[in-house]
């Protein structure tokens, strides 16, 4: 009996694999070209965005928190730098790093509202949603920023693997699921944002700064928003102020 119970964790873990295994059949019954390499290189391109906001969103919710306000702090983002680019000349490696540290910003203040002010992440981030949001439209005036340097398109080109075509972006993100799963597995840091997330109290007692692990995981998770702004900029050649407004649940899910 003991044995079977043990083994249900693993089990219901394999669940969104077997998922996408069906699907994967379904699909590759129903067309010839599912299962092609240029197909699978366009739905990553399609993808790219919010699998790295899906990042940090995972580094939240494996600490039993939730980010709501993922997806329009990408949004931000992405209008901080391409503004930053084209209203006051900065380079495109400086506005890049300037929207990056907006929307590290704001993964800091959610950061502080949880673990010092002890606010339930759901509700702290609900409201960060909001203010990204008013934010967003006001230094934007509610339009679309152009007018970038070729500096900042440089991810969305892609480049010929044999028949494929592949965007730069998309290697970076898989470039960071591969960074993220040896950090998390393989470091003591890694280990305790999952100890967090399992018994807060139990990882204290331990020794561990829980409120340290998860002030860092929301700024970290803030960078990856902005690493996302940069890959929706360079994606679609411009900043806009009503992207991001779905993220927060595809991020999720």
């Amino acid at each position: 009996m003991n044995t079977t119970t043990s083994k249900l964790p693993s089990i219901a873990t394999l669940g969104p694999f077997i998922a996408l295994l069906v699907a994967c059949i379904f699909f590759a019954s129903q067309s010839d070209r599912f299962l092609s390499t240029q197909n699978f290189s366009l739905i990553l391109q399609q993808v790219m965005v919010v699998g790295v906001i899906a990042i940090g969103q995972t580094l939240v919710i494996l600490t039993a928190g939730i980010d709501l306000s993922c997806g329009m702090v990408m949004a931000l983002g992405s209008i901080v730098m391409t503004k930053f680019a084209a209203d006051y000349g900065l380079s495109a490696p400086a506005a890049i790093a300037c929207g990056i540290a907006a929307t590290a910003a704001f993964g800091l203040v959610n950061g502080l509202l949880v673990t010092r002010i002890k606010l339930p992440p759901f509700i702290v981030t609900l409201g960060t949603l909001n203010i990204a949001f008013a934010c967003t439209q006001l230094y934007s005036h509610a339009q679309t920023v152009t007018n970038i340097p070729e500096g900042m398109n440089l991810l969305g080109n892609t480049f010929k693997f044999g028949d494929t075509q592949i965007a730069y972006g998309a290697l970076l993100m898989l470039a960071l699921y591969a960074g993220v799963w040896i950090w998390l597995r393989e470091t003591a840091a890694g280990r305790h944002v999952y100890a967090v997330g399992n018994s807060p109290e139990a990882t204290r007692l331990t020794g561990i700064s829980t409120e340290k692990v998860l002030l860092g995981v929301y700024v970290l998770a803030g960078v990856f928003y902005g690493i996302a702004a940069m890959l929706s900029v360079a994606r679609t050649g411009a900043g806009d102020p009503n992207g991001g407004q779905t993220e927060n649940l595809d991020a999720i899910t």
